[in-house]
């Protein structure tokens, strides 16, 4: 049976429609910039049940001590030496490929990448928090959108350091691409 000259429009018409659709990358991420505010407490703390860990990628504040932590956190905070310290999940015990890299003197928006050195992030000891510094931050293996093994990076800025109180407020924003360094947009 041969298709009508309406059938074969509609054939055209689809097969246009599908070839636009094509410009489109279906692997990629959607990511607009969105750094968000967070305070969390030193572990040293008498309180119970205060946030004093971060998990970057799903922007949450972790009670270390809670057994729903399931250990999935980038960083604590706690107080060391008369000054605040950030901890890797290592220094503590749990198993885990979460790091921190220190950049002194620069500015958050001038941070664009993650260090390509693997050494450059601590991943068993303390990092002291310091006005003026940028911290990157790998996070624990996690998978990612088709079932891959996925550091994802972010980055931090210290806004409010407070050492009596135990508390520190802090910028931050992290990348939704699997295993890439780079820590803005496409674009930007």
């Amino acid at each position: 049976m041969k298709p009508t000259a309406s059938q074969s429009l509609l054939v055209l018409v689809l097969l246009a429609i599908v070839l636009s659709a094509c410009d489109d990358d279906p692997f990629r991420i959607p990511w607009e910039e969105s750094p968000g505010e967070t305070v969390l407490y030193a572990l040293d703390r008498q309180e119970l049940n205060r946030p004093s860990a971060y998990n970057m990628f799903e922007r949450i504040r972790v009670v270390v001590e809670s057994a729903g932590s399931q250990n999935r956190w980038d960083f604590a905070l706690d107080r060391q030496d008369g000054q605040l310290v950030l901890l890797p999940p290592t220094y503590l015990g749990v198993t885990s490929r979460a790091g921190i890299a220190v950049v002194p003197g620069a500015e958050y928006d001038d941070v664009r990448e993650a260090p390509a050195d693997t050494a450059a992030f601590v991943t068993n000891a303390p990092v002291p928090v310091e006005r003026g510094t940028v911290y990157v931050v790998r996070t624990f293996d996690q998978s990612g959108r088709f079932g891959e093994r996925c550091n994802y990076y972010g980055r931090l800025e210290p806004l409010e350091i407070d050492v009596e109180a135990g508390t520190l407020l802090f910028k931050h924003d992290t990348s939704p691409e699997c295993n890439n360094r780079r820590l803005v947009p496409p674009g930007r």
